[in-house]
């Protein structure tokens, strides 16, 4: 019984540790893989560098980006921070 009164803080700590930090990241992980899969062309993203692009091309591990009329670069789909939601 002694043992069970003292194991009790420690399963009750790591319950709420995971419902408080594991179970988030767990969830905006997944959230950000669908993201990044359900890219296409003409999506408006911001990559980690902070530049705003255009899709022009989605490849199986690059994207094609458009950075202005002229210049169409590849970046990796691990550089792409989020969807660029115009604000108007």
């Amino acid at each position: 019984m002694e043992i069970i009164s003292q194991l009790l803080p420690f399963v009750f700590l790591i319950a709420i540790m995971y419902f408080v930090i594991i179970r988030p990241q767990q969830k905006e992980a997944k959230a950000r893989k669908a993201m990044i899969e359900a890219l296409a062309k003409g999506d408006k993203v911001v990559t980690n560098g902070g530049f705003i692009v255009v899709i022009h091309k989605v490849e199986e591990k690059f994207l094609s980006v458009k950075m202005n009329d002229d210049v169409i670069t590849k970046i990796a789909r691990d550089a792409i921070a989020r969807k660029y939601e115009d604000e108007a």
